[in-house]
């Protein structure tokens, strides 16, 4: 009987580094405790380390930047990212305004289900509510929040409901990608749009088929993260610029090589910034040092174009090479003026009616302008010397692109 015992565990004791090696670092440590050795981890092999990094020496020789910021401003953790959750419910208590049964079938099917879980049978019945609207419930879940915590929900409707406005959410799960329930939301909803109707005219302002309810969902489930384990920390830049990697990377370099004595950081391509946290602090304590870390931020130039409401912004770096500039609005003015043609006394002539027409050609605030914008202020001085309107400045700048003298990215939304 022993023997058969001695085998399965010399069996279990052989299988166990390959047990292990599916086991998180957290649950490695934990084993090998149990054991009564320690742990190696190898991610913090200098060899290995030395494969993964590549970190410069020394700090690099750039420019100066546009715009000091704190690092925390302009990148986030790769790993501290929302998540998004959604779900579907229905709002009671509306004066009115909810959804026409007939037009939104699912809104009854909601109700007689909403019914039947409370222990209410409607069978036979014809439900004629109008103060129940079908919506749809998003929300994004922070990252590191634990079980119990609020966090807020938007509420849309998605029936042919004319306004929410007094209504109460009712006890909605709220589902991620992954199909499984993380919070539940329910309260009554803000609505900041109103609509108001009588016989001959209706004022709508903003928009009443969509609310919001602060604090209104639990959550109920924690997504799984393992911070403080983490060896290497990823900065990925909300507007990726090249430089901008570089001089993030040599700021926390610097900051190490005083504090730990060490260089850390090594910049991976213009967005992403990999970390290797020093094993003597933790991953929390480690990154609130680096976040407050002042660098100069820098953006290409850029021009952003929104023909619709002829909004015009325009980077701090365009510049605009020497170009003359012709704008000027073109008016032709045709006008029918008829004339009656009377003939000469005794002549035995009829009165007839003379056509005649009568064209006018111009072209007022008709200017040229020599343009030369080396930087941004001498750029607006220019075009508004020309004394055009936001939608003449749009066409004089995609003219200039076209010409290729903006030196500049153009963007149009």
């Amino acid at each position: 009987m022993m023997r058969p015992l001695a085998l399965l565990l010399a069996a279990a004791l052989g299988l166990q580094p390959a047990l292990a090696d599916g086991l998180t670092p957290k649950a490695k440590r934990d084993l090998a405790a149990k054991n009564g050795g320690v742990y190696d981890d190898p991610e913090y092999d200098p060899a290995t380390t030395t494969r993964m990094f590549r970190v410069s020496p020394g700090p690099s020789s750039l420019p100066p930047g546009q715009v000091a910021s704190r690092i925390k401003d302009i990148a986030q953790l790769q790993s501290s990212r929302d998540n998004q959750l959604v779900g579907y419910g229905l709002v009671i208590g509306l004066a009115g305004s909810g959804d026409s049964l007939r037009n939104s079938p699912f809104t009854e099917q909601s109700i007689r289900a909403m019914l039947e879980n409370l222990g209410i049978a409607t069978e036979g019945g014809s439900a004629r509510a109008k103060n129940v609207a079908a919506v749809i419930v998003t929300a994004n879940m922070p990252p590191y929040v634990q079980s119990g915590a609020r966090i807020d929900i938007d509420v849309s409707s998605m029936g042919d409901a004319t306004s929410l406005t007094g209504g109460t959410l009712i006890m909605t799960p709220l589902k991620a990608a992954d199909g499984e329930i993380y919070a539940v939301g329910q309260g009554a909803v803000i609505v900041s749009g109103f609509t108001a109707q009588g016989q001959a005219e209706q004022v709508t302002q903003g928009v009443p088929t969509a609310g919001r309810v602060p604090n209104g969902a639990i959550v109920e489930r924690q997504v799984k993260a393992e911070f403080d384990d983490q060896s290497t920390l990823t900065l990925q830049l909300r507007n990726p610029d090249f430089s901008t990697a570089i001089r993030i990377a040599d700021a926390i370099n610097d900051y190490t090589s005083q504090r730990f004595g060490m260089r850390v950081a090594a910049e991976r391509d213009s967005r992403t910034v990999q970390i290797r946290r020093p094993k003597s602090v933790s991953a929390a304590r480690f990154y609130a040092e680096i976040e407050n870390l002042v660098v100069e931020s820098d953006t290409p130039a850029r021009v952003v174009i929104d023909e619709r409401t002829g909004t015009i912004v325009i980077g701090n770096d365009v510049k605009i090479s020497r170009v003359a500039i012709s704008h000027g609005t073109l008016t032709v003015r045709i006008t029918e003026a008829p004339r009656v043609v009377q003939p000469e006394p005794f002549s035995k002539g009829e009165t007839a009616v003379e056509p005649f027409t009568a064209i006018d050609v111009s072209r007022p605030n008709a200017r040229v302008a020599v343009l030369d914008g080396p930087d941004l202020q001498t750029l607006v001085s220019g075009l508004n010397r020309l004394g055009v309107k936001p939608d003449g400045i749009i066409a004089i700048l995609q003219g200039i692109k076209s010409a290729g003298a903006l030196q500049a990215d153009l963007v149009l939304q």
